[in-house]
């Protein structure tokens, strides 16, 4: 087996004269130094690349592949799309830089974390999609799979934003198009499935027509990251470049494999014609999966494999797939597995989908369409009506005043989904039923901090705030108020966390210990509330958006969390690990907290313990009080012993 950082001797002839493609895959362990600078859960996190990696391996894929380690981007090459200033930024961002410093300097960019890794890793992920393309553009590969992070297409010129440092995608380009002409590359088509539109990539081509970029994205008429109008399909380019900016902004998620195909059929495949790149690159985020807790889009590992397959017809397969965005662990494994098939060409595609297109998104495409035909003839032809007609309709959103959605149409999208037959890469799927399904459920849900008193508590539940809370609270789908509350103690340690909240300011909040300890007694207020509404609490609490097309906790993750006393989430942030506490009423008593590990980076220093602001001290005070379970001072002494103590 060949290991990252290695080439595989692979032999490319059998001994029946087939040939066989040769798949670069780029890997390097290196790239998971990259993570959040406190310990803290972030989608973005390295295991995104590891889950890949071992996916390929365990399918008997990598090791026919040809294995490159990470190569370092030179600066001059990252200044072909990036500011001089920009690339000494990042470069600083070295191990000898204080963390207080770094996180300065993150907090004046959008969605972005650096830790002492961060410029090693964004240098590599740069560094190893030019190295891989060159190879393609060489001959020497005929296609490839950069397993890269930090993610590129939302990075601009002078500006780091949405995880991503480097555009990693645009710096190859540039450096295919301006360093080595002596390859014959003379047109590029970017094509960016990643669910976000991609806006540094856009601004870095905006007027060069040797680039014809195609990004198709949730958009929600700007409502969506990254927000604005940069990604609606009248911007289209300027100047020379005019005609060669393509978007497909799909006006709500749930998009799925029939809404992709009928972009590619409609709009990408016969403008790609019509351009005859020399090469495609291909920022291949798969946020747009099923399951994935940012997108809320549907696409299929079969729908990623056929978009690809579909692009191979050009430039005699010489294509560059680059990791994107993409968070969760399974749909990103299965999707990148599919593609890599795609890409060695060994058996045919199995699968097939018969659902339609919504009826939004034959409006997109035909508008699409309409504005860019005066720069593509191949778009001048109106649909017909026949094809427009085969449609699913587009699903009523509500919105409340939290600009949250509710969704009336499970059962429509439940039928759509009953009727995509996947074969082979058997993805999980998790119908938009899971609200029906986990509403019938009850669970406790046990607080030990500010959520004891019960009128912040229904923040989560009804929407809104309370004094001392610097942030509204959107509540939960389902507003009804709990069934029950009572009073309870469990024998787990209580402390107090973490620099500052967005909800407190600067001060811990609470914790518990996931692990139980008969010398310690915490009191918890339990909420007899739905496992729908649990979900809903659980997104809040880690900065989600309720609206998720799939729950954190569905029924077999409630069966384990019983079995099993803790079970930590792939998608949560500080409170990604829900611990079962036992049952009342043979109903099941859930707490939320940190994980496991996160303790002993508490414990160790690495994550700061802190006393909680005299806020958040307050409400926990109210609501011991106001519970009937302490007086004000024993309740004051209570928190005070818990956040002085060490753990």
């Amino acid at each position: 087996m060949a290991m990252a950082g290695e080439s595989s001797n692979n032999n490319y002839g059998d001994c029946d004269g087939k040939s066989h493609r040769k798949v670069g895959l780029v890997y390097d362990e290196t790239m998971c130094k990259h993570d959040t600078p406190n310990g803290e859960d972030h989608p973005e996190c390295p295991d995104r690349i590891r889950v890949i990696w071992e996916k390929l391996q365990l399918a008997g894929v990598s090791q026919r592949c040809v294995v490159l380690g990470g190569s370092k981007a030179e600066d001059k090459h990252l200044q072909l799309v990036h500011t001089k200033d920009h690339v000494s930024l990042v470069k600083s961002l070295s191990t000898k830089k204080k963390d207080y410093r770094r996180n300065r300097i993150a907090s004046q960019w959008n969605s972005i974390y650096l830790n002492g890794s961060s410029s090693e890793a964004a240098f590599l992920a740069a560094g190893s999609v030019v190295e891989l393309a060159e190879k393609v553009a060489e001959g020497e590969l005929d296609c490839g799979y950069a397993i890269v992070r930090p993610p590129g297409h939302h990075a601009e010129p002078d500006e780091a934003m949405g995880f991503c440092l480097f555009n990693n995608v645009a710096v190859a380009a540039s450096y295919l198009l301006d360093e080595r002409p002596e390859l014959g590359v003379k047109k590029i088509l970017i094509v960016d499935w990643d669910v976000h539109h991609g806006n540094g990539t856009q601004k870095m081509f905006w007027k060069d027509p040797r680039v014809l970029f195609f990004s198709v994205h949730r958009h929600e008429h700007g409502g969506f990251y990254p927000a604005g109008d940069d990604g609606d399909y009248n911007m289209v380019g300027e100047g020379p470049g005019e005609g060669f900016n393509i978007n497909v902004p799909w006006e709500q998620g749930r998009c799925g494999d029939a809404d992709y195909l009928a972009a590619w059929d409609h709009i990408l495949i016969p403008v790609a014609k019509e351009f005859n790149p020399d090469i495609i690159l291909l920022s291949a985020g798969f946020d747009a999966a099923i399951g994935d807790p940012l997108g809320g889009c549907r696409v299929t590992p079969y729908g990623y494999s056929v978009m690809l397959k579909k692009l191979m017809d050009f430039a005699q397969g010489k294509i560059v797939l680059a990791l994107e965005g993409g968070y969760n662990l399974d749909s990103i494994a299965k999707s990148s597995l599919a593609c890599v098939q795609v890409l060695l060409e060994d058996k045919p595609i199995q699968g097939s989908s018969e659902a339609y297109p919504f009826e939004s998104t034959w409006r997109v495409i035909q508008a699409v369409r309409k504005k860019l035909s005066a720069y593509w003839p191949s778009l001048a032809d109106v649909l017909s009506s026949n094809l427009i007609n085969q449609k699913t309709p587009t699903p009523i959103i509500v919105f409340s005043s939290s600009d949250s959605e509710t969704e009336d149409y499970a059962d429509d999208i439940l039928d759509q989904m009953s009727r995509l037959n996947i074969e082979n890469h058997h993805v999980d799927t998790v119908s938009t039923s899971w609200r029906r399904d986990l509403s019938k459920v009850d669970v406790w849900y046990a607080s030990f901090g500010s959520n004891m008193w019960k009128p912040r508590f229904l923040c989560y539940i009804q929407g809104g705030q309370v004094e001392g809370m610097k942030k509204v609270c959107v509540g939960s789908m389902d507003k009804t108020p709990p069934k029950q509350i009572m009073w309870e103690s469990f024998p787990h340690r209580l402390f107090f966390g973490r620099e500052s909240s967005v909800t407190w300011g600067v001060g811990g909040v609470a914790f518990i210990n996931p692990l139980t300890d008969l010398n310690d007694q915490t009191h918890m207020c339990l909420y007899r509330i739905t496992l729908e509404q649990f979900n809903d609490v659980l997104f809040q609490e880690n900065g989600l958006k309720v609206d998720s097309d799939s729950p954190l906790v569905d029924l077999d993750t409630l069966q384990l969390v019983e079995k099993k006393g803790s079970v930590p989430l792939a998608s949560g942030g500080w409170y990604g690990n829900v611990v079962c506490l036992g049952k009342e009423c043979d109903v099941p008593i859930l707490t939320m907290t940190c994980t496991v590990a996160a303790v002993e980076k508490f414990k160790s220093g690495e994550i700061p313990l802190r006393p909680p602001s005299e806020a958040y001290v307050n409400t926990m005070v109210r609501g011991l009080v106001e519970g009937g379970r302490l007086s004000e001072e024993e309740a004051k002494a209570y928190i005070d012993n818990a956040a002085s103590k060490p753990l």
